[in-house]
């Protein structure tokens, strides 16, 4: 079995290295091997902040194998390609590629669309905020269809890691439960008919995560399915939250792949770190 690998991407900026320490916890936890990558325009830039970075790993995470590469071009497509085998991907929620406020608007949103690894968010520098060992609560999924198996078996394994809960998290409103009239006999009446397909909409989470529960059944999990949108009632959750794990559901944009609004708002307002998992076979869904 080959060796576990986190991938973290630097520029030296504060927030940067808060995603670096995430990352380091990180690899630590997965006795991983831990890969530190800087995006710079001058391969002559990337020494201090490459040194600065061991220095700080070696002083708070000694014995950890580290190795470190840096790499002119689109921090993006190098994090993408460098990341594509690694356990985690980790980046901060700005300043890589030099400008604050990049990452957030660009780098982090196509990463995230491309990435055919799970990828960390760190959110700001404030420890309480930025690492998912740094907060007390638990791993919340959130969930919409059947694709985000592949979502919920990373946040499983993520709350069996970490010895802390799973807290499964369902939105939905009536829009995502139409009425259908029948073929023949007399029609349903309307609201009958929203609320009986609204209860089976309810129903997704339990049946998501049965089998991966079965399997676990020392795993405390908790699931539910509110009416309400689910940027809102996500945000909300994550107050309480260690960490939030979200499927890529994605939507064909003009220069690719882009990712849904409700991924977008958590990666803006979520009060905890983020993790996107790519679903499986890249399938497009335009509402996450």
């Amino acid at each position: 079995m080959s060796q576990q690998r986190v991938v973290v991407g630097i520029d030296g900026s504060v927030t940067s290295f808060a995603a670096l320490d995430a990352a380091a916890a990180e690899a630590s936890l997965r006795t991983a091997d831990l890969e530190v990558i800087t995006c710079v325009t001058d391969l002559d830039e990337a020494g201090p902040v490459l040194r600065a970075a061991v220095a700080r790993i070696a002083q708070r995470h000694p014995g950890l194998s580290v190795t470190t590469s840096a790499a002119v071009g689109d921090p993006a497509g190098v994090l993408v390609e460098r990341g594509g085998d690694a356990s985690l991907l980790v980046v901060g929620s700005r300043g890589i590629g030099g400008v604050a406020g990049l990452l957030l608007h660009s780098v982090s949103r196509r990463t995230a669309a491309r990435s055919a690894a799970p990828l960390l968010v760190v959110r700001g520098a404030d420890p309480r905020c930025a690492h998912p060992g740094h907060r007390t609560g638990g791993v919340l999924l959130g969930v919409e269809s059947d694709a985000d198996a592949d979502a919920a078996l990373f946040a499983f394994e993520e709350a069996e890691l970490r010895g802390s809960r799973l807290d499964v998290l369902h939105a939905w409103t009536y829009r995502q439960a139409p009425a259908t009239l029948p073929e023949h006999g007399p029609a349903e009446p309307v609201r009958d008919v929203i609320e009986r397909q609204a209860r089976t909409v309810a129903g997704l989470p339990g049946g998501l995560v049965a089998p991966l529960r079965q399997s676990r059944p020392r795993l405390a999990v908790t699931s539910r399915s509110v009416r309400s949108t689910p940027c809102r009632a996500l945000i909300e959750a994550t107050a309480d939250a260690a960490m939030v794990v979200v499927g890529a559901q994605l939507r064909r944009g003009w220069t690719g792949p882009e990712l849904g609004p409700v991924t977008l708002a958590l990666l803006r307002h979520a009060h905890c770190p983020v993790v996107v998992v790519p679903l499986a076979g890249g399938q497009d869904r335009a509402r996450r």
